[in-house]
């Protein structure tokens, strides 16, 4: 006994030892093992399902993207479907998250390297008051999906009964909130296209969700434009304006198209589906149309939807509303020769747009490299496999069909996408920079650019 708990007190020093963002991925790393685990037992699905597609179906959940290599309605029991959507409450709201509750729930303090670890996981800058940021998260998140799972049953219930029905109800709001995408049906939400309560209430949860716990806190406690912080104004008025753009935008591309807005019946019915699926790209992951029918030049629109994603500390992924933004009055600012950011009568400094470039250096490397070795392993059209490994990246789960035609290493690379989305390209390269810290300055050089 005695020396399984060294062993066991070894593990733990070694573990923390790692820096928090190593030991934020370790956590979540494991979670997808045992999540894979638990949907790999007969107990789990009907028939059989292969490891690869179990851990494939457990990453997907985990990092809230909501890809799949096999039908979650039809493939999976009921146990099958309560562990998908347990997998994706955690994944969605943060595992620190979860475990800081717990541990202020029995009564333990949280210690220093717990907040290192839950900064990383909520992408804060700060240790400042998370505790009271973790309440908000999970108070925030139970009324969502309690009113989200209750109006739902409206639709459900009369359909599949009071059991079934409550439980595709439950099922579909934790996976909207969390911007999972993760649906009971092979075709997501077609069925319900023309349908007003499914239009409202699904994008109203993952805009939500997407929006950002600090965002939601904030609007909360002040209640005044005045009053909001600058993080909060920029994400509200980026978030209208992607939306109103990308609604218009969709409609216009795709108002003749049979195969989407093109077969449907009625105007009223164009206009909400133009509205679904416009607002699905920020990293929901539900359609309500077949994607595969898309124009080009609307699949590239999603694309860069997708990458932009929701908001930080948000069930979104993406490289976030508020990082575009930065980018974007970098640029400006670039051009009206300022030092200086300025918005809404505040200012940015340097260290915001370096890390705003490094993170979106990180995430064009990561969807580069991603899509090259998935376009050797298969042999498809370019766009499609873009389109999988950008959905895949931005945690969104939106498909055009090609995941489900992967093989086994581009399954395997689509899963190592999905990761780096969901634990963020800061936090890899936090890792792989953790001793790179420059402690020597050099002089000044010139280089020529453009």
């Amino acid at each position: 006994m005695r020396p399984f708990r060294l062993r066991a007190a070894g593990l733990r020093r070694k573990a923390m030892r790692l820096k928090p963002p190593a030991l934020l991925a370790s956590f979540y790393l494991i979670f997808v093992v045992l999540g894979g685990l638990l949907l790999w037992m007969p107990v789990s699905h009907h028939g059989e399902v292969r490891l690869l597609d179990a851990f494939f179906t457990s990453m997907s959940a985990v990092t809230v993207t909501g890809l799949a290599v096999v039908d979650t309605g039809s493939t999976f029991t009921i146990f099958g479907q309560v562990v998908i959507a347990v997998l994706i409450q955690l994944g969605g709201l943060g595992l620190m998250t979860f475990a800081v509750f717990v541990l202020a729930a029995i009564g333990i303090p949280v210690g220093f390297s717990q907040r290192l670890i839950l900064r990383e996981d909520l992408n804060q800058s700060s240790l400042g008051d998370l505790a009271t940021l973790v309440r908000t998260i999970l108070k925030v998140a139970l009324v969502c999906e309690v009113v989200g799972a209750v109006l739902l049953a409206f639709l459900f219930v009369p359909v599949s009964g009071w059991a079934f029905g409550m439980w595709q109800a439950v099922f579909h709001s934790v996976s909207a909130f969390n911007n999972a995408g993760f649906g009971l049906w092979p075709d997501s939400l077609t069925r319900w296209v023309g349908n007003p309560l499914m239009n409202l209430v699904i994008p109203a949860l993952f805009i939500i969700g997407g929006l950002g716990f600090i965002v939601l806190g904030d609007l909360y406690a002040k209640r005044s434009w005045r009053a909001l912080t600058l993080h909060s104004k920029l994400m509200i008025v980026g978030t209208l304006a992607l939306i109103l753009w990308s609604w218009v935008t969709f409609a216009a591309l795709e108002w003749r198209n049979p195969g989407t807005l093109g077969g449907l019946d009625s105007t009223w019915d164009r206009v909400q589906a133009s509205w679904f699926q416009a607002v699905t790209t920020r990293t929901a992951g539900f359609n309500s149309l077949d994607i595969g029918e898309l124009h080009d030049s609307t699949v590239l629109m999603m694309m860069t939807l997708m990458l932009i994603g929701g908001g930080s500390t948000s069930t979104a992924g993406g490289i976030k509303v508020t990082t575009f933004i930065v980018l974007l009055l970098a640029t400006v600012a670039f051009f009206r020769r300022r030092a200086t950011l300025h918005a809404f009568g505040r200012s940015l400094g340097l260290d915001e747009v370096m890390k705003v470039l490094a993170l979106t250096t990180l995430s064009i490397l990561i969807v580069f490299i991603g899509l090259f070795i998935v376009s050797i392993s298969h042999d498809g059209t370019f766009i499609a496999l873009a389109f999988e490994v950008t959905s895949a990246f931005a945690t969104v789960g939106l498909s055009m069909g090609t995941t489900t035609e992967l093989d086994t290493v581009g399954r395997v690379v689509i899963m190592c996408v999905m990761f780096l989305g969901r634990v963020g390209p800061l936090t890899l390269g936090f890792f792989l920079a953790r001793n790179a810290l420059a402690r020597v300055r050099y002089p000044p050089g010139q280089i020529f650019l453009g």
